[in-house]
């Protein structure tokens, strides 16, 4: 399946390197220009070859990546991650869960006031 020489859409080589879970997704993310390739927005249909750098911009994240080779299917996680090198930067640190306030057993709904201020502490 890997193969070095020419070139492939730059949609199918996304996919198939699992960057992202679809096909059609990474077709979107190339027509709403989330996808850049040596710096330039591109179409689906653009051509990717080894040693280009692709910027994909999902789920909030920038991914940075270097074709070292080219993949006409999708394949298995671990020979999908030998076919780039990732350059990303780390993702940023989740943040803690928020602990919800507990009422106490048989208190009852909250009052207008107490949500108010669940919600102001919340940030919401």
């Amino acid at each position: 399946m890997v193969s070095d020489e020419g070139a492939v859409r730059v949609d199918s080589w996304i996919w198939s390197v699992r960057l992202t879970k679809t096909r059609s997704m990474a077709a979107s993310a190339c027509r709403a220009g989330h996808v850049r390739v040596n710096g330039e927005r591109v179409k689906p249909a653009h051509s990717v070859r080894a040693g280009d750098e692709v910027r994909l911009r999902v789920a909030g994240r920038e991914r940075i990546v270097v074709v070292k080779h080219l993949l006409r299917k999708r394949v298995g996680a671990p020979v999908a991650a030998e076919a780039y090198v990732d350059n990303s930067p780390p993702p940023p640190p989740r943040e803690e869960l928020v602990v919800a306030p507990r009422r106490d057993r048989g208190a009852g709904r909250p009052t207008k006031r107490e949500r108010r201020e669940t919600e102001r502490l919340r940030g919401r």
